[in-house]
């Protein structure tokens, strides 16, 4: 199937399930790129081939670029202006885009409530630390899937160093107000779990550890994947703080305060939010996520579902008209949770 396109008229356009979105921390996720200088074997590129592919087999490659800088800033401007609070910039790895400089030191003025995160591996935050601290980010989400350069070398196909990751975790707390980890639950770092955990805790950086996302992507080794019950048993001995957040997008988790450090398991277990058009999906069994973020690719297509990029639509042609490109995802997203895509 091919992506969508669709003029739309502003005055014919129920904005309601946008704002429901919002309402609910939906998030706005804007990919610079789909490159990066690591692979990591899980990727999901946010629904783009990702790099592990492109490194084995060089006829998979990414979409190709069509937005410019100023375009994504017209995007997030209009989405942000339209009600939609939170923005996480992402990829592939961002800052290897010559776009992250122009697009994040161009970010408009946040008004109540909207966050800008960067999503990051933290190898090139030293690199671009001058410009980074004057932008409006208020946040940085860093992966951390490993502690050690043979875990990073198993999970990421990389001779990085992991002292280059922790360096750039470090330079991320002195730039930015918030910093935050995140680790995919794996058997390739099952035995450092508890590690990343401490080593987090003793910085007072909070962690989101994340079950896999199965994908066509990373079928092959669907059977590294590890269920979060080992990390929430060994959190249950730290701590009787413990509660579960379902926001009516994406999936539950269960939140722990370990000396007002707040940790967080997202776990299957507890559900995933499905709207319209997942009633017929065919892929709804396989999906663990629902609908909880639009995401941007640098084609220019805004996608509400990591496994069906037959639901892309195509914005290239409204982002002359501000107006006009807010009518058309609005319809999108309403289309979408009410099944009629």
């Amino acid at each position: 199937m091919q992506e969508l396109t669709r003029p739309v008229g502003a005055d014919a356009v129920d904005f309601t399930a946008l704002q429901n979105f919002a309402a609910l921390r939906g998030q706005l996720r804007v990919s610079f790129t789909p490159r990066c200088n690591i692979a990591c074997w899980f990727c999901h590129n946010e629904g783009d081939v990702p790099p592990p592919l492109t490194k084995v087999d060089r006829s998979r490659q990414p979409r190709p670029q069509q937005m410019a800088a100023a375009d994504y800033l017209t995007l997030i401007r209009s989405l942000v202006d339209a009600g939609l609070k939170r923005v996480y910039f992402t990829g592939g790895e961002p800052l290897t885009s010559p776009m992250a400089r122009p697009i994040l030191e161009g970010l408009p003025e946040p008004g109540p409530d909207v966050s800008y995160t960067l999503i990051t591996n933290g190898t090139r935050v030293r690199t671009h630390r001058s410009w980074l601290s004057s932008t409006r980010l208020d946040k940085a989400k860093v992966s951390l899937h490993y502690f050690s350069d043979d875990t990073l070398k198993a999970i990421a196909g990389t001779r990085i160093s992991i002292d280059t990751v922790l360096d750039g975790i470090e330079v991320a707390r002195e730039i930015f107000p918030q910093v935050e980890l995140n680790t995919l639950l794996q058997k390739e770092n099952a035995h450092e779990v508890g590690r990343i955990l401490d080593w987090a805790l003793e910085r007072r950086l909070p962690v989101q550890f994340i079950e896999l996302v199965g994908t066509d992507f990373n079928e092959a080794r669907a059977g590294s994947a590890v269920s979060a019950d080992a990390i929430l048993h060994y959190l249950r001995t730290l701590t009787k703080d413990e509660h579960v957040e379902i926001a009516g997008v994406g999936q539950g988790r269960r939140v722990f305060r370990i000396d007002g450090i707040e940790i967080d398991v997202i776990h299957r277990d507890l559900g995933r939010h499905h709207v319209g058009q997942c009633g017929t999906c065919p892929l709804r069994p396989q999906c663990v996520e629902g609908f909880w973020a639009l995401r941007v690719d640098r084609n220019g297509g805004v996608q509400p579902c990591l496994l069906r990029d037959d639901l892309r639509l195509n914005v290239n042609e409204l982002l002359s008209d501000p107006e006009r490109l807010v009518a058309a995802v609005a319809g999108h997203v309403t289309s979408f949770t009410e099944g009629t895509l």
